[in-house]
């Protein structure tokens, strides 16, 4: 979450913080900001209701994330609507940008990352320049991706449940019943459609929508979903848990040179040798291999041991019980450990712990142990499963968005489509395909429900954006396409940073390499 070079679409998605647009008067013949009336929102207290008209321009990113800033933003209306839900003690905000001049007719709610349920001025600046009168909300927890400590306890340490319930669900249906309202409100017509669009835990948010508001959305595109929250959140402490338990620290290098060979030996498998491993579950590469390997470091020198290749492949192997039952999916050996496995190289060439993901590490000193001062380096394997069985039993019914009903949605004429990179750091692909595969359990079958759900993995790509793979260059464009036009996706047209394109296949197909073209192009590929 950490590395924000990575893509814009993964900085939108986790930690888009951009510099405001300012004030100023609303442009000669456009839309007037004056006509926005206080929405009515079901089981909230609309405490106020402001809109101020925006000149519109370059929304730019802080100078160090070496993003460009998004240009010609085109001239809105800002809305924000302050609710509370009675005897919460919560203050909500919901934030629409309404554009002055060429309204789309389309609404668009907007998720957030981590633990902020939006995700800064970024993705509603695009969405706006798209057309869209476009919404997002605090749900009265803030902004702040990484950290809770502002709302996860109350004043006597115990976890905020009504804040909880806001972030895990209850802010998305006031979302969408306060934004269409003020949209209504200030068109002086109902938007034609509706979509939610987001990434991470915007996915998450996307899958919830779906799960408990199924009339909400028209479509929805719930990229990487943190749906499983319950369960992923805590295999991402894994690796830190192996290490300190084993008392072994490889250094970053030395992550590197694992990932790498086993990419060299795996990349081969499917025909085509471009740094990519396109079926991550069936790379089989022993880390021993490494065993007496040097590694070159930033002018020092590292020897692979049989001690830190025992720790990587059991951080491969992923999290177990005590009797051996998997917990979760181990990290795929061509992943890249740099935010779940951090450590810290000293002078003197020795390593130690770094710092552990951030919203796992949160997640269980707040909400889990309740104490902000517990330090997750004592955590050993039977604390952790514990811990582990404790997150899933004490909230999943809250916040893992795992219902696999989706009847009421398919009954709503609703689509939702999925995309998920196979490189994914952070939330493992195959939550995504496992939750899908036990919806087509509950619902008939796999032809029953790619009538209305449909998921894509993307080869090599990584959490919410490119890397040595594609990920989609318009997500919520075949959502659109297949909600107003009946088109249901086969492929998602994809581009990496460097221009190479590819469409990625719905699941269960695979991209195959057709063995002639240009293989940076697209139509070199067919999905089967």
């Amino acid at each position: 979450m950490k590395r924000l070079s990575r893509a814009v679409l993964a900085v939108l998605s986790l930690t888009a913080l951009v510099i405001p647009v300012q004030a100023s008067a609303a442009p000669s013949g456009a839309q007037s900001c004056d006509s926005v009336a206080n929405p009515a929102v079901p089981g909230a207290k609309v405490l106020s209701t402001t809109a101020v008209p925006k000149p519109g321009g370059d929304v730019e990113f802080p100078p160090e994330w070496g993003v460009p800033p998004i240009k010609d933003v085109p001239p809105f209306c800002e809305v924000k609507v302050m609710l509370t839900h009675p005897g919460a003690g919560d203050r909500v905000m919901v934030r629409l940008w309404l554009p002055l001049t060429g309204w789309n007719g389309r609404f668009q709610a907007l998720g957030g990352g981590g633990f902020s349920m939006y995700d800064g001025d970024g993705s509603i600046a695009l969405a706006v320049k798209s057309g869209y009168a476009a919404a997002q909300t605090d749900g009265g927890v803030g902004f702040d991706f990484e950290n809770p400590s502002k709302w996860a306890l109350d004043d006597k340490g115990r976890v905020n449940r009504e804040l909880l319930k806001n972030f895990a669900y209850r802010s998305l249906h006031d979302l969408a019943v306060a934004g269409k309202a003020v949209t209504a409100s200030y068109y002086g017509k109902a938007a034609s459609y509706s979509y939610w669009s987001g990434c991470s835990t915007g996915g998450r948010q996307g899958m919830m929508n779906v799960q408990r508001y199924p009339d909400d959305y028209d479509g929805v595109n719930a990229a990487a979903p943190a749906i499983n929250w319950t369960r992923f959140v805590m295999a991402d402490l894994w690796p830190h848990v192996v290490m300190n338990a084993e008392g072994v620290y490889p250094s970053g290098c030395e992550f590197a040179a694992f990932r790498q060979a086993a990419i060299e030996k795996c990349d081969p498998d499917d025909g085509l040798v471009d740094g990519i491993v396109r079926d991550p579950a069936t790379c089989r590469f022993d880390p021993h291999t490494l065993v007496g390997k040097q590694v070159e470091c930033k002018g020092q020198t590292f020897t692979i041991t049989k001690a830190e290749a025992d720790v990587v492949r059991k951080i491969w192997a992923g999290p177990k019980t005590w009797y051996g039952a998997q917990l979760w999916p181990g990290f795929d050996p061509s992943t890249d450990l740099t935010a779940t496995a951090s450590t810290t190289t000293r002078p003197d060439g020795t390593t130690t712990a770094g710092r552990a993901f951030q919203i796992s590490e949160n997640w269980a000193k707040y909400f889990l142990k309740k104490d902000p001062s517990f330090d997750i380096k004592t955590i050993g394997y039977r604390e952790f499963e514990q811990l582990f069985r404790q997150s899933y039993l004490e909230y999943n019914q809250i916040i893992g968005a795992e219902d696999v009903d989706l009847t009421a949605f398919r009954n709503s004429g609703g689509k939702v489509v999925t995309w998920h990179g196979t490189e994914d750091s952070l939330i493992h692909w195959g939550g995504t395909v496992d939750y899908r595969e036990r919806v087509e359990r509950r619902m008939g079958g796999a032809a029953k429900v790619d009538q209305f759900y449909r998921v894509f993995l993307a080869p090599g790509a990584e959490h919410c954006g490119p890397a040595a793979g594609a990920a989609p260059i318009d997500p919520l464009a075949p959502v659109v396409d297949w909600v107003e036009k009946g088109k249901a996706p086969e492929t998602i047209a994809a581009a990496t940073f460097t221009g190479a394109t590819r469409d990625l296949c719905r699941y269960p197909l695979k991209s195959h390499y057709n063995g002639t073209g240009d293989p940076r192009q697209s139509t070199s590929y067919t999905c089967r």
